[in-house]
């Protein structure tokens, strides 16, 4: 679609309300479904091109969650009404998980933890730092891709993931990466990271239970291979 291309231009049955309506809401992309939310865009941009650059500037939905109206208002036509509505949105989402916690992924063990992200991370061509936040009982709450690029202990500072951590009130947390070569064995690097923030953890009260590699359709952990 056209950026300045109006939503009142369109056929009935592409406009999100409509299509909602009459398909139901798991018929809409995550765009529309914002676009919903918001109702308007700008004279030089539709709501739901300014939905998909939105989603584009937050990596999805999931980093939506996460994100300050301050933080959203960064982001080119955006201003206070509609980071405000998108804040509600986001506390809406996160009430609601809460409200059914017998629903959230329980992670039980490292083939658990493999499971929940190798679908993803098998496929990307560079490494990707994820980090998946756990409630008291090891259940889900949140995954965030923290890094990307090759990881190195210089790059990957224990604030930035503790900080994301802590904002989602995590009891504990996995962090798993990707190896492109397939080849899912840890380095020397990827040890040291874990044991600098096994040791990081320990100090803001939040554990680290295990570092997953994915590598294909392979994974390792490094608690299973006592690093952790």
């Amino acid at each position: 679609m056209k950026p300045n291309l109006r939503i009142i231009d369109l056929p009935q049955e592409e406009r999100p309300r409509e299509k909602l309506l009459k398909y139901g809401a798991e018929h809409l992309s995550n765009a529309e479904l914002l676009a919903i939310v918001l109702r308007v865009g700008s004279n030089s941009e539709n709501i739901i091109h300014l939905c998909d650059r939105i989603l584009g500037f937050t990596n999805g939905l999931e980093g939506l969650l996460n994100l300050s109206p301050h933080e959203l208002m960064t982001l080119k036509g955006i201003k206070s009404a509609k980071a405000a509505q998108l804040s509600a949105v986001a506390e809406v989402a996160k009430r609601m998980r809460n409200l059914s916690p017998n629903k959230l992924e329980k992670i039980t063990s490292p083939r658990d933890a493999a499971e929940l992200v190798i679908g993803e991370m098998n496929i990307l061509k560079q490494e990707v730092l994820k980090l998946i936040m756990l409630n008291t009982k090891n259940c889900v709450i949140f995954k965030k891709n923290i890094f990307v690029g090759s990881l190195n202990s210089s790059i990957v500072h224990p604030r930035e993931i503790f900080s994301e951590a802590l904002k989602a009130n995590s009891a504990s947390i996995i962090v798993c990466h990707n190896h492109p070569s397939g080849d899912p064995e840890p380095s020397s690097e990827d040890v040291n990271i874990t044991l600098r923030l096994k040791e990081c953890g320990k100090i803001v009260g939040i554990d680290l239970i295990d570092h997953i590699i994915i590598g294909g359709n392979s994974y390792v952990s490094l608690k299973e291979k006592g690093i952790i």
